[in-house]
């Protein structure tokens, strides 16, 4: 016969006044966690006990019930209400609910105890989500949500935020189907389809991690911290209709301004307006650019009004006087001290700020100069206005002077048929006759992303160009601390010019000395170190040299010793350095095809002079400067030249986009070199390799570096068979 289940029996449930419980030296929670018995207590106090205590009878020694109830399983809530009682907020004999279990039941109080703090299931964090959204939308605001569950506003909003997801995307999270991490990454950017649209791409990439998914949902938009939105502000942004996506969950730099054109009408609406300002001050053009090619700065053969800083009133001389007599007199109390106290050293500091910021005086120039000179108006690295004033143009010099200047006529300030400054037309004159232009930046050809044949083609020609500029920079940087080098090119040229008939044409050093200009130039190219250090290093000598007077400047000169006289030879010298590629003219204009040969067999005899080495220079083949712009091909080459042959196949099955962001992680540090930016006597194998790993015995198989997605999650021995392979 079955036998029968035995029916189960619950234990009864009472109201026990609270002076009739106590704590139970079983229970089994010894160590504090989770939310505080304060905040629990103000949870009490606002909606009740949501959940009853378990409690048995207290027994003496003969199993008689005291009266009084311990608790093994409710010791957080039986302290919480006792902080409402002390608090006299809740009376002490106020009745409790209570499951009460019967004294002699044969499970244990620890039992009891262990079972109400294991037998939880922690609400899944998307129920929590939409928990939040509900009581949003209901009408509780951020702020009573986050003060009922005792947690910031901000949490709340992050909460919201997240469940504010495609709905699709959601049911993927609730599956299991993605991280939270993943799925706080699409919060960055509001619109569902192009949420569902970049998961479709990355859910069976091998690269899915959440910054991959962040890069996709902004990489149409503009950082806050671009110089662009610094300069135009957020908040004008904003005010002009812009969209700003936020991401909630990790450090931004102020969100991503999804509007770029727009952004960039207010740039450009905002430099106007700046140039028009500066319209009234007489000049005759303007040339208005958000941002100006490496080496405007230095005037690209113009030349540089000398004007005489503007006196200080006798408020300033007296206010600068004063600062300067507390400042010495702050020194001199604290003379032979190791070091200055701390509010002091704070005080020096400020009046050092406010003298610098009188001293710092506008110059004032010739008003007949004026009326023939211009203004650049840009903005600077960190976002700022950056205003050049008094550049005169060739064409704008009085023509007695420009017949003396020009010497040989155009030929001797231009550069072939390079775009310059001199070659700008008026776009746009003020009411007070200023003509303002706008350049903008150097329009390069797009590039394709076509598949080819895996055939090598030549590189093209622009990244040539591009390539040429920041060897052309490289060396014009170690040229001008070389004085030794310097000389021996110097003479060179002079030699060649002195004793040979022919053209010299083809050197790679214009000796006028004129500045050349690089007409094809990566963006990155005026932030890079030797850029930096040209910049610098020219910085410090205008400084010094008196350049407003041609006796002075000859005096000057005539005193320097030699060792400084070298150095500034060297420094003037480094302008005319052109190692350049460029196109080929076979009817005459520019460079013929020899002369081009000539230029770059020159300029590789100059970079082993100085040991110049494109990789201490800071070059780098990244995706935006090489390897987003030539065939997989060319990738294929790079990755095998550094890595050897197993880590080029690892690659060949991916797309174009993923082939150059995984070549650049595993060309990173490398040393890897285009030929472009190679030395021949390096290439030859006459010095040190080209980079690690090149060559036909580079990166046998057991040595290959695996790409970060074939890695992920594999054994070691599964990462050796796959490397084998």
């Amino acid at each position: 016969m079955a036998k029968l289940a035995q029916k189960v029996t619950l234990s009864p449930s009472r109201d026990i006044p609270f002076d009739k419980l106590v704590l139970s030296q079983s229970n089994v929670r010894r160590i504090k966690a989770g939310v505080s018995v304060e905040e629990l207590a103000e949870d009490i106090a606002r909606r009740g006990l949501l959940q009853g205590l378990n409690v048995r009878a207290v027994v003496d020694a003969d199993g008689v019930e005291s009266g009084t109830f311990e608790i093994p399983a409710g010791g957080r809530r039986f302290q919480a209400l006792s902080l409402l009682v002390k608090q006299k907020r809740l009376a002490r004999t106020a009745p409790i609910p209570c499951i009460v279990r019967d004294a002699a039941s044969e499970i244990l109080a620890e039992d009891d105890s262990l079972a109400e703090n294991m037998q939880r299931v922690a609400l899944h964090p998307l129920d929590q989500f939409r928990a939040f959204q509900a009581l949003r939308e209901k009408g509780q605001r951020e702020e009573a949500i986050a003060a009922a569950f005792f947690v910031t506003p901000q949490i709340v909003k992050q909460r919201l935020k997240l469940a504010s997801v495609a709905p699709a995307l959601l049911e993927v999270y609730a599956e299991d189907g993605m991280t939270l991490e993943q799925l706080m990454a699409f919060t960055v950017n509001p619109d569902h389809a192009r949420q569902v649209q970049v998961w479709e791409v990355v859910k069976n990439s091998w690269n899915k991690e959440p910054y991959a998914i962040r890069r996709m949902l902004t990489e149409t938009s503009v950082r806050a911290s671009d110089r662009r939105a610094v300069f135009v502000g957020v908040a004008a942004y904003e005010a002009a209709g812009g969209v700003v996506l936020r991401d909630l969950f990790q450090g931004d730099d102020g969100g991503w301004l999804e509007d770029p054109a727009l952004l960039d009408r207010l740039v450009a609406g905002k430099l106007k307006a700046e140039a028009e300002a500066l319209a009234s001050e007489g000049w005759k053009w303007i040339e208005v650019a958000t941002d100006l090619p490496y080496g405007y700065g230095y005037g690209h053969g113009l030349r540089r009004l000398a004007g005489d800083p503007a006196p200080l009133t006798d408020e300033e001389s007296s206010a600068h006087a004063a600062l300067l007599a507390e400042y010495r007199a702050l020194e001199e109390e604290y003379f032979g001290q190791d070091e200055y106290p701390e509010e002091i050293d704070a005080r020096l500091g400020r009046l050092e700020m406010a003298m610098e910021a009188l001293e710092q005086r506008p110059l004032i120039y010739d008003p007949a100069e004026v009326g023939r000179a211009g203004v650049f108006v840009t903005l600077d690295r960190d976002g700022s206005l950056a205003v050049y004033r008094g550049y005169v143009r060739p064409e704008d010099e009085p023509r007695e002077e420009t017949a003396v200047q020009d010497g040989d006529g155009a030929d001797a300030m231009g550069q072939g048929d390079d775009v310059g400054v001199s070659s700008w037309k008026p776009s746009a004159t003020s009411a007070g006759g200023t003509v303002i232009t706008s350049g903008g930046q150097p329009i390069g050809s797009e590039q394709t992303d076509d598949e080819d044949d895996g055939a090598l083609k030549p590189l093209p020609e622009r990244l040539v160009m591009e390539l040429t500029a920041h060897r052309t920079l490289a060396l014009r940087e170690a040229i001008g601390r070389s004085p030794d080098v310097s000389l021996t090119l110097l003479l060179l040229k002079l030699v060649t010019d002195t004793f040979r008939t022919s053209s010299a044409s083809g050197s790679c050093l214009e000796a006028s000395v004129r500045h050349v200009y690089m007409s094809a130039q990566a963006p990155d190219l005026k932030d890079s170190i030797v850029a930096k250090l040209v910049d610098e290093r020219h910085a410090a000598w205008q400084a010094d040299l008196p350049l407003g007077d041609d006796a002075a400047l000859w005096d000057y000169l005539s005193v320097l010793d030699q060792g400084s006289r070298l150095a500034l030879l060297a420094h003037c010298l480094s302008f005319g350095i052109n190692a350049l590629h460029e196109k080929v003219n076979p009817y005459g204009a520019g460079i013929s095809a020899s002369g081009l040969s000539r230029r770059m067999a020159h300029a590789d005899l100059v970079a082993r002079a100085v040991d110049l080495d494109m990789v201490e220079a800071g070059w780098e083949p990244t995706v935006d400067g090489y390897l987003n712009r030539v065939p997989k091909a060319r990738i294929l080459e790079a990755v095998r030249e550094a890595k050897g042959e197993g880590t080029a196949q690892l690659l060949d099955h991916l797309k174009k986009g993923e082939m150059a962001t995984e070549a650049e992680r595993l060309l990173k540090g490398s040393a890897w070199l285009p030929e472009v930016l190679r030395r021949a006597d390096l290439a030859a194998g006459d010095g040190k390799p080209i980079a690690d790993g090149q060559g036909e015995d580079a990166g046998e198989p057991e040595d290959v570096d695996l790409p970060a997605f074939l890695t992920a999650g594999l054994p070691e021995s599964a990462a050796s068979m796959i490397a084998a392979e």
